[in-house]
């Protein structure tokens, strides 16, 4: 699933009508959109993980806005360590990605290196 795809669903899945849905409801639809953003950066998806980020931080705010009925409580605490869990997740994927990036500058800048010294022996007089 693409963001632009799990975007539109979370706005169809938090609204019914006009009718807002209850923390718990709204916390489901946003685990959803966690997991969908766990496919993408397993994906390399960077951009489309970036775009449901900033989504899904909205949706945690308006979550949270109010307080937590202390019948949901636990509900709420439960799905809050599968959250956390998730970003872990995601977390290390994240490190991984950065540790193949600064890979991959450095072994450019060693090509670079290699590339500049061939030079200097090619244009240095016999």
């Amino acid at each position: 699933m693409n963001a632009p795809q799990a975007i539109a669903l979370q706005s169809k899945s938090t609204k019914i009508g006009s009718e807002t849905l209850a923390p718990t409801q709204r916390l489901a639809a946003i685990l959803e959109t966690t997991r969908s953003m766990l496919e993408l950066a397993e994906a390399e998806q960077w951009d489309e993980v970036s775009k449901l980020e900033q989504h899904r931080r909205e949706e945690l705010q308006q979550c949270f806005a109010d307080p937590v009925p202390p019948e949901h409580g636990e509900l709420v605490a439960e799905a809050l360590a599968v959250l956390l869990h998730l970003n872990k997740e995601m977390m290390g994927h994240l490190a991984r990605a950065r540790d193949l990036v600064l890979e991959q500058g450095a072994q450019q800048a060693r090509t670079r290196s290699a590339l500049g010294q061939y030079q200097r022996v090619q244009d240095s007089p016999s």
